[in-house]
């Protein structure tokens, strides 16, 4: 007996397998089949399960970036270059990190797929996108170790616990929450909003009105690395090659806006703004906490020294102890652990996403979601202990090289690829459809990775180090239209999609059609037609067919097998 979910409700009826050609030979584990939690990890999400509002969909996505790891990369940057190029790189990081995140999120929104997906699509193939899983998979585990040390150092401060014992307690604490799912999330992001918003307020409050002198004394901070007055450039493109290691946030952002419901007349404004927020809209938050946090650390550079003033509890004590006295402490150890709870449940869930992704390719097999959620804490508590929040500035600078020729090449193939015609108008993610790779944009992004990644070991000299993170954007963003263009973009597509032809709008088509698998009825985006089965299969099932060989791709001349009419339509809104 085997448990097959029901995508609109969730439920699990039980159907007995049985054998022979066109009849169910797969049932999904519990775990994957509750939609609840699963939350189409691995799929296209129905329009029957986007039932929030633009702006909660958008609130939650932002009540993620409540991280307090802008506070130590910023305080970083600026002890290490000096006010001016910090600054400078700070603020240049994140016009990036914006421009490229447009295209991206608003994809994700109105495609309904998260950032693998989009990937698979956007230039990638389906097997060429599985390297980038990973990559994306390293950005939430290694982020979720950074935050989990903020909130190791938190607790010790707040009541002496060991810090190795932290990094457990802070690891264990994000599991019902992900385990739950989107549901869940939503609530823990509303909940928390208010406590995180005054904890962030209230020291700038504090020090405006009991030391107004500070920003003055700020601008002319030259760091503690001995860091030459004013402005150089080799400061700025290394500084900004660390605030560049963020930009895989927007992965994060996608994860909640594939849940954005469908653009209306009637919503158009309100959808526009809640991408553009929930989306690159981060980093605004993000540029002004890094700016933020580099001045708490300043201010409380006298009283606490260098080491514990990169440590984001030390400088919100000292600056909440002119009002709060001995309440400093518990106040800002409250808000240090809200705030990092509300990333790291979001880096979880994240990082469940993408190792799905990854290991549904490799070995054919989805246990669930839930249960990636697991290895993904198993690494970052690993990275914990081994401190690697000793060596900040060095890890994320060497990441920021890989994941900003990812994006780039992402953001050239929707913003260029696609409108002069060079790649298909709509993204198609499933793997009936696809070539194994794209050298569009895989390729652009190996060789933009690999020439930025030995410049960054200083290679090509002490400048092209310095800017090997603007090496890396600058490569991909002319090498996967080039690429697109001198192959004629015939990688990315294996054969034609009968059901996405001109003019046809995935985000707009309800109806639902039975996969000849698993017997499950899901929305049409995620249907591809098969000739092994004579129907149609939904996305996943073809994902975990081993025995197929792919003859949908290699046989194009036999034609594709029409889908059948729809037999349900999703309710109108």
């Amino acid at each position: 007996m085997t448990d097959i979910a029901t995508p609109a409700t969730g439920e699990a009826p039980r159907q007995e397998p049985q054998e022979g050609p066109g009849t169910p030979r797969r049932g999904y584990a519990r775990l994957a089949a509750d939609e609840s939690r699963e939350d189409y990890s691995l799929r296209y999400a129905p329009h029957s399960f986007r039932r929030w509002s633009p702006s909660t969909v958008a609130g939650t996505a932002l009540g993620g970036i409540a991280y307090l790891a802008d506070f130590a990369i910023g305080a970083s940057i600026v002890f290490t270059y000096g006010f001016t190029s910090g600054i400078a790189s700070i603020l240049a990081a994140a016009t990036i990190i914006f421009l490229t995140g447009i295209p991206i999120a608003r994809a994700c929104a109105k495609y309904g797929l998260d950032m693998d997906l989009v990937t698979r699509g956007a230039g990638f193939g389906y097997f060429g996108s599985t390297l980038t899983s990973l990559i994306y998979a390293s950005f939430t585990f290694i982020f979720f170790a950074l935050e989990g040390s903020i909130m190791a150092q938190a607790m010790h401060q707040a009541v002496g616990l060991p810090v190795e014992a932290g990094y457990l307690v802070t690891t264990l604490i994000v599991i019902p929450i992900v385990f739950r799912g989107m549901g869940a999330l939503a609530k823990v992001q509303a909940w928390t909003q208010p406590v995180w918003i005054v904890g962030m307020v209230l020291p700038f409050v504090v020090l405006a009105v009991e030391s107004p002198g500070s920003w003055g004394a700020f601008g002319s901070f030259t760091g503690t690395e001995g860091a030459a007055p004013g402005f150089s450039w080799i400061a700025f493109g290394l500084g900004t090659g660390v605030a560049l290691s963020l930009i895989a946030q927007i992965g994060e952002q996608a994860d909640y806006l594939r849940f954005m419901p469908a653009r209306t007349e009637a919503n158009r404004r309100r959808w526009n703004l809640a991408v553009l927020a929930a989306g690159p809209g981060w980093v605004v938050i993000g540029a002004a906490k890094q700016i933020g946090g580099a001045f708490l650390a300043f201010v409380a550079l006298e009283a606490v020294g260098k080491t514990h003033a990169l440590e984001p509890i030390a400088p919100q004590i000292e600056a909440l102890k002119p009002w709060l006295g001995t309440f400093a402490l518990p106040a800002a150890a409250l808000f240090v652990i809200v705030s990092q709870v509300k990333i790291n449940v979001t880096n979880a869930y994240s990082g469940s996403l993408s190792w799905s992704n990854f290991f549904s390719r490799i070995t054919h097999k989805h246990p669930g979601r839930v249960w990636y959620i697991f290895l993904n804490l198993a690494i970052a508590l690993t990275l914990m202990e081994m401190n690697m929040f000793a060596a900040l500035n060095k890890l994320l600078g060497f990441y920021s090289n890989v994941g900003i020729a990812w994006i780039a090449a992402v953001a050239a193939d929707l913003v260029i690829n696609k409108r002069i015609g060079l790649s298909p108008r709509y993204i198609e993610f499933k793997r009936a459809y696809l070539h194994a790779v794209n050298p569009a944009g895989f390729g652009a992004m190996v060789i933009a990775s690999t020439v930025s990644i030995l410049a960054f070991f200083g290679l090509f000299g002490r400048y092209a180090e310095a800017f090997s993170t603007f090496i890396a954007a600058g490569l991909s963003l002319v090498l996967c239209p080039l690429i697109a263009w001198l192959t004629k973009g015939k990688y990315y597509l294996a054969r034609p999609n009968p059901v996405n032809g001109p003019g046809v709008e995935i985000a707009d088509i309800t109806a639902t059609h039975t996969c000849a698998v698993c017997e499950t009825a899901y929305e049409l985006p995620d249907i591809a037609d098969c000739p092994v089965q004579a129907g149609p299969v939904c996305s996943l099932c073809c994902s975990l067919d081993a025995e197929c060989g792919d003859v949908c791709r290699k046989e194009p001349a036999a034609g594709p097998v029409p889908l059948p009419m729809p037999v349900v339509r999703a309710p109108a809104g």
